[in-house]
């Protein structure tokens, strides 16, 4: 299913978003607004704990400040594009259109429990309009960078899903099928979308902080995982901040040879350079770091690059998670035999290195990364 919205032009004005103050600054505009410093905290919670849509709806504010907060700010810089549903309605996919029309990419996913987690719904979000790395295997590392995404705009990704994720939880609720004290909303975040988000830095930790906020979203920090192709010196960096979110390294070859031939960022950051930041940062935070293997037939899904991948790891407190390719039109690689990805994961676990072979989501919906945006460039 295909949704194309035809939403009013809310960037008719050059009023930034209120989205980008994080609580302290909230704060202090709201005093030179010469309002008392109490009232940024009922702002705050209207827009994370009721999901305001704009500032008319904020009704536990004066009408005054409601008032003065429209003339100056608008609530997001973000409206939807497209909205894509799978078949199986478990994934959602929207494009989101950004105040200089710039598109980005955000996924919600839907889980069932199983005999190990209970049900999730997990957002992946963008941090960036396009990607400079130029991955060979990624949709959006084909389409090149356009810039950075404020804090606000990452932020503003997560709560349209959580209207959502909400919207479908009330439904079920009137239903009969879910209790109100069953009210789930997201629960978890992952940093896998458009963008490096180590190479936006300070505004992809200001989101963070804004997603883990009690009086925010709330998302726990072990729910909160960011991703990256390895960066080793904010790796380090990451290490040194009091979140204990989790980390997620695009790994994707056990050789340099391999790894450069679809990860250019390889030849500035070589395998041994970027193990080593790796286990640093495992040595400070005590934290297992998830590597991203994307499985690419004939290309790294070897079983002999599956030992040299079992040797590399052997030893260090981590997971592998296993991603058979999502193809894109313009990339050379194809997804591996069901078997491969099996023998993979076999010859893994013999060095003791533990590893999941992800499940598949939005496949027919174009749910990798870029793929929407690249569709609708194209036209």
């Amino acid at each position: 299913m295909t949704t194309f919205a035809n939403s009013p032009d809310r960037f008719a004005s050059d009023r930034p978003s209120i989205l980008d103050f994080g609580k302290e600054d909230l704060e202090k505009l709201v005093v030179e607004l010469g309002e008392p410093a109490y009232r940024a905290r009922q702002v705050w919670k209207s827009l994370y704990g009721s999901l305001a849509p704009s500032f008319a709806d904020m009704t536990t504010l004066a009408k005054s400040l409601r008032g003065k907060l429209e003339q100056a700010y608008t609530v997001s810089d973000i409206e939807t594009a497209v909205h894509d549903r799978s078949r199986d309605a478990s994934t959602d996919k929207l494009l989101f259109r950004l105040r200089d029309g710039e598109l980005i990419e955000t996924v919600l996913m839907r889980y069932a429990a199983d005999d190990h987690r209970k049900s999730r719904k997990t957002v992946c979000v963008s941090t960036q309009a396009g990607c400079a790395l130029g991955c060979t295997f990624c949709a959006t590392g084909q389409q090149g960078f356009r810039r950075q995404l404020s804090s606000g705009e990452i932020v503003a990704q997560v709560i349209e899903m959580e209207r959502l994720a909400r919207a479908e939880d009330d439904a079920e609720i009137a239903a009969g099928r879910r209790t109100r004290g069953e009210r789930q909303g997201v629960t978890n975040v992952v940093f896998m979308g458009m963008g490096e988000p180590l190479a936006n830095y300070d505004n992809t930790l200001a989101a963070v902080r804004v997603l883990n906020d009690e009086q925010g979203l709330h998302i726990g920090a072990r729910h909160i995982t960011i991703s990256t192709v390895g960066l080793p010196r904010q790796i380090e960096r990451l290490a040194g901040e009091d979140l204990q979110v989790n980390l997620a390294v695009s790994l994707h070859a056990a050789d340099d040879r391999t790894r450069a031939e679809t990860m250019p960022i390889n030849r500035r950051h070589p395998i041994g350079e970027l193990l080593e930041a790796c286990r640093a940062y495992v040595d400070r935070t005590k934290r297992r770091i998830f590597f991203e293997y994307v499985l690419l037939r004939d290309q790294n899904d070897s079983t002999a690059q599956a030992a040299k991948l079992g040797r590399l790891l052997q030893g260090m407190l981590c997971h592998v998670n296993l991603i058979p390719v999502n193809p894109t039109g313009a990339g050379p690689y194809a997804r591996p035999q069901r078997e491969t990805s099996a023998a993979f994961q076999e010859t893994l676990a013999r060095h003791g290195v533990p590893s999941t072979v992800r499940t598949e989501k939005g496949i027919d919906i174009n749910a990798g990364c870029g793929q929407l945006r690249a569709r609708a460039l194209i036209g």
